[in-house]
């Protein structure tokens, strides 16, 4: 009886750690996505080919917007939890939690850059398409952040079950990004390659028979 009155006494709690979890993994599945289409297109535009991102770009659109519905969770729990006591301040400005304030503040800082990240896919039309790419590929340092929150802050790190979770999402973000950086640098050597080709001078064929006796001698050496 008494385990059951402090579990509805903490239960608040326990959503934001569950809803916490649910982001981070929901946040890996749509920067692997993301990562997955842009090296796809990278390899393809290289060889001169255009390709349609297709089910990976509507998996990184629905992972995406949906980590932030399970963020939402997160941090509206923790406000309506009684068992550490969060309020606006110290959800939204960094070390001002009297809990763990280092830890809170890595969370802080990748809540800061989700909401950079998606404000300006918001506004994607209307913005230089160079801003929006370089505020969108801070998502891979999203997920860092929100990586080391959840390592440093979560509580359930060190349960059997969310270590495997862990070496699972971890391995294919860091598999994914050793591809992706591949991809890059071998997209670079084919557009140097090409551009090499392309810009090598064109030898014209010389007739022997048309140049002078001295200069038919030194060509023949």
């Amino acid at each position: 009886m008494i385990g059951d009155v402090e579990f509805v006494d903490q239960i608040w709690w326990f959503v934001s750690r569950s809803a916490g979890i649910v982001a981070w993994v929901l946040l890996s599945l749509s920067v692997l996505a993301g990562m997955s289409i842009s090296g796809r297109r990278a390899g393809e535009m290289a060889k001169g080919r255009a390709l349609p991102a297709g089910w990976a770009l509507d998996l990184h659109r629905f992972s995406s917007s949906l980590s932030l519905v399970f963020l939402g969770v997160h941090l509206g729990a923790l406000v309506l939890d009684d068992f550490v006591h969060f309020g606006l301040g110290e959800l939204f400005v960094p070390m001002m939690s009297q809990w763990n304030p280092a830890a809170v503040a890595w969370g802080i800082v990748a809540f800061w850059l989700v909401v950079a990240v998606e404000a300006t896919s918001l506004i994607r039309r209307r913005i230089p398409h160079r801003v929006w790419r370089v505020v969108h590929g801070l998502s891979f340092l999203v997920w860092l952040t929100s990586t080391v929150h959840l390592f440093v802050a979560g509580t359930d790190v060190e349960q059997g079950w969310f270590r495997v979770v862990q070496a699972v999402v971890i391995g294919l973000v860091v598999l994914t990004m050793v591809w992706r950086l591949s991809t890059l640098g071998s997209s670079a050597r084919r557009v140097a390659s090409s551009a090499g080709v392309g810009s090598l001078p064109i030898e014209e064929a010389v007739n022997v028979d048309q140049v002078d006796t001295r200069e038919r001698r030194e060509l023949s050496a």
